[in-house]
């Protein structure tokens, strides 16, 4: 394939998110479309809430009415996207679809990177990047789901745990 997929903001009728979102994952599955349209979710958050002194905690859509989709943009897929019921049009100007910047897709949080660490806690490690830049220290704790790593840096004679992103730091 020529073109690489790129993710897309669909704009749905309220409350309607999910059901675009499955018909159009079953549309392109029907059409045999997997290949170009690669990726549709409906971003959304856990949020714990209170009423009447009862707490629990409930699934929230981060951006109503938007569904977001990885796909390559052909005649085919723009078709299958626009004929879905629930479904407004693609964001852009008069419905044209503009893809979203890396920047933006960085930003929402949607394409996942896979950061390969050579470090593990209990090592020591060299800060490569940000305002501790070329100190050292030892890792305490690493969280790869939210991208960090906890490092034990001693400034001014103290031990100080510092919170980076894990390609902050690079092993010794």
């Amino acid at each position: 394939m020529a073109e690489e997929a790129k993710w897309y903001i669909i704009h749905t009728y309220s409350g309607y998110e999910n059901k675009v979102a499955s018909d159009i994952e079953k549309n392109a599955e029907n059409r045999d479309l997997k290949d170009l349209i690669q990726d549709v979710f409906v971003p959304t958050e856990i949020v714990t809430e209170v009423k009447e002194n009862k707490t629990r905690e409930v699934e929230r859509k981060i951006f109503p009415s938007y569904v977001i989709v990885k796909m390559v943009m052909t005649d085919e897929t723009w078709y299958l996207i626009r004929n879905i019921r629930g479904c407004i049009g693609f964001v852009g100007p008069s419905s044209k679809p503009i893809p979203l910047t890396k920047e933006e897709v960085e930003r929402l949080g949607v394409d996942k990177k896979t950061i390969e660490i050579s470090y593990n806690v209990g090592d020591t490690v060299v800060i490569i990047d940000g305002p501790l830049e070329d100190n050292m220290g030892t890792v305490e704790n690493i969280d790869k789901e939210n991208n960090c790593v906890k490092v034990e840096v001693s400034m001014f004679g103290r031990k100080t745990p510092v919170e980076l992103e894990l390609n902050q730091v690079r092993a010794v």
